[in-house]
């Protein structure tokens, strides 16, 4: 029998399971100010770091050998662990028996999306957001650009030039 097919699915959703809840979800749990307009004090940053060990720990495919010498925020949630993997164990498994989309059908979805949010895109906010990232990195950008063999052909460096010095004169 062979099993390269599950191995490689164990695989994906090992690698799934360890870069979607460190990358984003951890994120967030952290960080709820980057989500919500709150002050986070010190207490329930200490909080929101045991829930985020909790969650690691849950989406973690290694075993976590606990000890009179483990701290005390592995301890907490040590007996809950187990259950939780199981959810995500679950979580993956499910995901992996969905059907496949095609590559035609998610393009459309992304096209209908697109459509139905045209009317949410703030172009003069978004101007406004890319203008302070170049103000604030002019030098970078305009070095790179000079070492562009393309970008020098069409002048970029002396273009980007010319719009930071006319932003300077309109603010």
């Amino acid at each position: 029998m062979d099993t390269t097919g599950s191995n490689r699915s164990d695989i994906c959703c090992s690698l799934i399971s360890c870069c979607l809840p460190l990358r984003f979800w951890v994120n967030v749990i952290k960080n709820p100010q980057f989500v919500f307009d709150i002050h986070k004090s010190s207490i329930t940053d200490a909080c929101l770091s045991v829930v985020a060990q909790t969650f690691m720990d849950s989406c973690s495919t290694s075993e976590h050998r606990l000890g009179k010498d483990s701290p005390s925020n592995k301890l907490l949630y040590a007996k809950d662990i187990p259950s939780y993997k199981s959810w995500v164990e679950r979580y993956y498994s499910d995901i992996n028996k969905m059907p496949a989309i095609s590559d035609q059908d998610m393009n459309a979805y992304l096209a209908e999306q697109s459509r139905m949010h045209m009317n949410e895109f703030n172009t003069m906010s978004s101007l406004s957001e890319i203008y302070s990232y170049v103000g604030k990195y002019a030098e970078e950008i305009v070095c790179a650009l000079e070492e562009d063999d393309a970008a020098r052909k069409q002048r970029l460096a002396f273009k980007l030039e010319q719009v930071v010095a006319f932003m300077s004169l309109e603010s």
